[in-house]
């Protein structure tokens, strides 16, 4: 079933969890871009739990965000904070199109892309010393809930080809808007004190992402992989600093 497998495709993506592949194509691909966020969560518990039993270590604050934002990495084979430095190079090139997209395929990192992803870990880790762990799983599934948005209906491929060309357009828009409410939603419960603050949060977090996608297609002629992973990472740390205001 296209179900089954685009969840284990989703999984398979977005972590590196032990679990067995399934078939790629178009339709498993539209149920793995679906349920990105509930994969985000799952990634946002295991995070919580080593930030948990790193502060009953104790180990001091910042400590605790550099190793749960390190194995948060590990956890995704820093395949989003390769997207962001390439993206960001590509972006901070002024180029457009075909001269944008041969940036993003290079493999070395430039300037613009080795400052976003310091300035992304350095924010991340810095967060994380004030967040309660409920915070933890709404940001990084709110940072999930970018992947749906990003490849809903009406966002083309930059490429005929790679990760872009197969789920670029795949979400339908009631499915991606149902993810993004869900986890506005529970943004409520990381903030108990102020219940405002979490939701907006959320919604700060996913306009970014709504306007690097539509700069992105502006730039690039559509969605790549290497954007998905981008908004991945600017929901996520956009999301994890509103939570952690005061």
């Amino acid at each position: 079933m296209s179900f089954g497998a685009g969840v284990r495709l989703s999984i398979t993506t977005l972590t590196v969890l032990p679990v067995r592949g399934g078939r790629v194509d178009r339709p498993a691909a539209a149920v793995a871009m679906s349920v990105a966020p509930a994969v985000g969560a799952l990634l946002g518990v295991i995070l919580a739990a080593l930030l948990w039993l790193l502060r009953e270590a104790p180990a001091p604050s910042l400590v605790a965000g550099g190793v749960t934002v390190a194995a948060a990495a590990l956890l995704t084979r820093g395949l989003h904070l390769d997207g962001l430095a390439d993206t960001v190079d590509a972006l901070g090139s002024y180029r457009r199109g075909a001269a944008a997209l041969e940036i993003m395929k290079k493999s070395d990192i430039g300037p613009f892309g080795v400052a976003a992803i310091a300035l992304t870990l350095l924010l991340q880790a810095s967060a994380l010393t004030t967040l309660s762990l409920i915070a933890v799983v709404v940001a990084f599934a709110a940072g999930r809930v970018a992947v749906p948005l990003a490849c809903r209906r009406g966002v083309p491929a930059a490429r005929p080809e790679g990760l872009g060309a197969l789920v670029a357009g795949s979400v339908p828009l009631p499915v991606a808007l149902l993810g993004a409410a869900l986890v506005t939603a529970a943004g409520a419960a990381a903030t108990p004190d102020r219940p405002w603050q979490g939701p907006v949060a959320v919604v700060v977090a996913l306009t970014a992402v709504l306007l690097l996608v539509r700069h992105c297609v502006r730039r690039f002629g559509g969605i790549t992989g290497d954007v998905l992973g981008a908004t991945v990472e600017v929901a996520t740390t956009v999301a994890l600093i509103g939570l952690s205001l005061s």
